[in-house]
């Protein structure tokens, strides 16, 4: 393959100030690439100003970033990915250095890492909640990216037509990257500028309410990729509850041949049967995520790898 065809796909909710800077940027760093801007209902001119810069424009009409994500994956056919958001904050500039790594390296995501100075670059408490969500995904799935918040990411096609994008809002990044450690997918990590939004463009995340949401998509998808150790836990933590209350019982028993606290051992029975029914349920979910993990590894699979340039 010698001239990969490569999309540039940005999503947009009111960035009439930023959008078109952002198309021009990336139309002069990628000259052959086709650039599509999915306007997210937004409520001003993004949609013009974006077409008016050289864009292909699309709307989705499912408020929210994985939303819109999801149907840029589904409908846009190219051979590599370059994913940003409309905001004018991550340089174009580094997209031809994020996609010769692709394909050298036959790799299926390449993540451009935010380095900048500018305090005002990052809101409130974002790189603190950064820092906290990439160390949660690292000590629940065992390797992670210093950056896994960023928006700006390069793709293979088997990565994006293998990736069930159910995720609705700014998580999305973060179900991204459980996809990929999940499938033990080469990925690599390259550190670009990170700027500030041009004056008139506002931030769309809400530091605490994405923040929890983040963190709740990590803890449920480890319900989900790891459901043995997850209900194991729990089991071991019930049976644990359970011999503390039944030790005095058993003492007493022994001493007297008597067992005079009749809910205290009906209640430390119930537990110990709650932690064997955890236990029982995790060694299914762990069949059953197993097969479900062969399929996706088959379909993913099922596309080629990024080719060498010849």
């Amino acid at each position: 393959m010698t001239d990969p065809r490569i999309a540039v796909i940005l999503p947009c909710y009111n960035e009439e100030a930023a959008i078109g800077q952002t198309v021009a940027g990336f139309r002069a760093a990628l000259p052959t690439a086709t650039v599509y801007v999915y306007d997210n209902n937004s409520r001003d001119r993004t949609a013009e100003v974006a077409r008016a810069a050289g864009a292909v424009v699309r709307t989705e009409r499912v408020q929210g970033k994985g939303a819109v994500v999801r149907r840029m994956f589904a409908d846009v056919e190219a051979d590599v990915y370059v994913m940003a958001d409309g905001d004018a904050t991550y340089d174009a500039a580094s997209a031809p250095m994020l996609v010769d790594r692709l394909i050298e390296e036959q790799l299926d995501m390449v993540v451009g890492a935010r380095v900048t100075q500018a305090t005002a670059a990052y809101r409130r408490g974002h790189r603190f909640g950064n820092a906290l969500l990439t160390g949660m995904l690292a000590r629940l799935f065992g390797r992670s990216f210093t950056d896994i918040l960023s928006g700006y990411r390069v793709f293979s096609r088997r990565f994006v037509k293998s990736y069930p994008a159910l995720s609705t809002g700014f998580e999305i990044e973060t179900d991204i990257s459980v996809h990929a450690l999940e499938l033990k997918m080469p990925v690599a990590e390259i550190e670009t500028p990170y700027f500030e939004r041009p004056e008139g463009s506002v931030s769309k995340l809400a530091t605490y309410s994405d923040g929890w949401r983040i963190s709740t998509t990590i803890l449920t998808l480890y319900r989900i990729e790891r459901p043995l150790l997850f209900f194991g836990l729990i089991g071991a933590a019930l049976a644990l509850l359970a011999f503390v209350l039944c030790v005095p019982l058993l003492v007493t028993y022994l001493q007297t041949g008597l067992v005079p606290r009749f809910p205290t051992a009906i209640l430390a029975t119930g537990l110990m049967i709650l932690a064997f029914l955890n236990g029982f349920a995790g060694l299914i979910l762990d069949t059953v995520v197993r097969g479900r993990r062969e399929v996706r590894r088959l379909s993913y699979l099922q596309h080629p790898a990024p080719a060498t340039r010849a």
